[in-house]
């Protein structure tokens, strides 16, 4: 198994910045990739970011280019989601997952792993 456990969530005024963060542990893959999703409640989970542990260049949602950047720490098998210029309709549940393979994925249902989730707030 693999845990997942997310931190860094919070109230933001809008404009403002968090950084998200996912420590894993547990059972390692040779290769394998990390992904920030958020949902708000009614609605699906939704693609945020994702990045290949052992390199390449990242892929991002529409609405995440040019405000947040996900990048990953090897030491702390951490991966991290940068989040500037916050708006209100960033208000959500974020959740970090794992998918073991190479191959990036923005579908929910290609992710064997999930954390518990870390709520973001803005506020208008």
């Amino acid at each position: 198994q693999v845990q997942l456990v997310e931190s860094g969530g919070g109230l933001v005024q809008a404009g403002g910045s968090l950084r998200l963060s996912c420590a894993a542990s547990g059972r390692t893959f040779s290769s394998f990739v990390m992904g920030w999703f958020r949902q708000v409640p009614g609605k699906e989970r939704e693609f945020v970011a994702v990045i290949n542990w052992s390199g390449g260049s990242p892929d991002y949602a529409d609405s995440a280019k040019g405000r947040f950047t996900i990048s990953r720490d090897y030491a702390k098998n951490t991966v991290y989601l940068q989040m500037n210029s916050l708006k209100p309709d960033d208000t959500a549940v974020y959740y970090c997952a794992v998918r073991p393979g190479a191959v990036l994925s923005t579908s929910t249902t290609a992710y064997n792993y999930w954390g518990q989730g870390t709520q973001v707030t803005v506020s208008s």
